[in-house]
């Protein structure tokens, strides 16, 4: 080392650029490690996208779009790999949707409207059907009721908290009859019709197969569907999507909702071709649990709405006025007075969108 400099001055002179030097090691080392998890992150994203995989829980709904399973259209329009699973209720549905158990589900007004007023964060998206005639408030013969207004003292049996309980008093209701000068008794379809049998009760809001069985020795006061037409508060089955999936599905729910119209548009284009030896109604009959022969009738008393009205704002379309919205939160608000829920939302738009029938065909 010369000797005009002085070893302390070498010494002090290196310690900077020491720790400059590590300084930048450590950076680089930090942006490395930021680069590798951005990276492992980009990856695991890519990762789940490439999988395209979906479970979508479904009920006994006798229902057009059953052949598409059947075929597995689904699956070869979308490239997803689909799994069902059958579930026993609307309220199964809509657990399941909540612990990400499934991702699409096909759940009644009822349960969807408890689901959203609890908070869970789904949004229904297609129509599967308009319930319409496919329940039906009869009286049975004997009873001296022939009409709406005779009904008070009468005794009514129907399932509590159901699309036919809210509809019953929504007839009532629009009848100018006070619900309590009727006697309504919780029984479920099958007790509904031992009871009819015995004369315990005078008249029964129910759907199939009961339904066609009281409908014998019966007479049909008021159906589902004109209580919707006259109020505009429907009872209907939709399918609904967890908003997570959704946001990240796109496309797949697109080219599903596709898959839905078509289904539906083959039935009802037509519906003389949808006999009990079909392929369609054998499908139908096989997802469903239903007999074959029963399925034509059963299909005829819904109403199966085409996208257009769907996108339109007498269904999913119109916002907080829409027909969907409204019934939901009359719902709502019917289940909050039978101690189902603990509390409405001020719009139940809020878990409906259009956006993927709006691009229906």
């Amino acid at each position: 080392m010369p000797a005009s400099i002085h070893p302390a001055a070498v010494a002090a002179s290196a310690a900077p650029s020491a720790l400059h030097s590590r300084s930048t090691t450590r950076r680089r080392t930090l942006q490395a490690a930021a680069l590798l998890a951005a990276g492992t992150l980009l990856a695991g994203t890519a990762a789940a996208q490439a999988k395209k995989e979906v479970v979508i829980g479904y009920q006994d709904m006798v229902v057009p779009w059953r052949h598409a399973q059947e075929t597995q259209e689904v699956e070869r329009r979308t490239g997803y790999k689909v799994s069902y699973r059958k579930l026993g209720s609307g309220a199964e549905v809509v657990r399941a949707l909540a612990s990400g158990a499934i991702q699409i589900g096909e759940a009644g007004s009822s349960p969807i409207a408890a689901a959203l007023s609890q908070g869970v964060p789904i949004e229904v998206f297609w129509v599967l059907d308009n319930i319409n005639d496919a329940e039906a408030l009869v009286a049975r013969n004997g009873s001296g009721v022939n009409a709406l207004a005779d009904l008070k003292g009468k005794k009514i049996g129907l399932p509590f908290v159901s699309t036919t309980h809210f509809h019953a008093l929504v007839a009532l209701q629009d009848a100018g009859i006070d619900p309590k000068t009727v006697r309504i008794v919780n029984l479920r379809p099958p007790e509904i019709l031992a009871a009819w049998e015995r004369g315990d009760i005078d008249a029964t809001f129910v759907w199939d197969p009961v339904l066609a069985k009281v409908k014998q020795s019966g007479k049909v006061l008021v159906t589902s569907g004109q209580i919707a037409a006259k109020t505009g508060k429907a009872t209907f089955d939709a399918l609904a999507v967890n908003k997570d999936f959704a946001r990240d599905n796109d496309a797949f729910l697109t080219q599903f909702v596709q898959v839905l119209a078509d289904a539906d548009k083959a039935y009802t284009a037509h519906p003389a071709a949808w006999t009990a030896d079909s392929a369609p109604v054998r499908s139908v009959a096989k997802w469903s649990g239903a007999e074959p022969q029963s399925v034509p009738a059963s299909l005829a008393l819904y109403a199966f709405v085409p996208p257009a009205e769907q996108a339109g704002p007498r269904w999913l379309g119109g916002g907080k006025d829409s027909v969907v919205a409204r019934s939901l939160a009359a719902t709502a608000a019917f289940l909050k007075e039978q101690g189902t829920v603990q509390s409405v939302l001020p719009d139940y738009s809020v878990g409906v969108n259009p956006t993927w029938v709006q691009r229906a065909r």
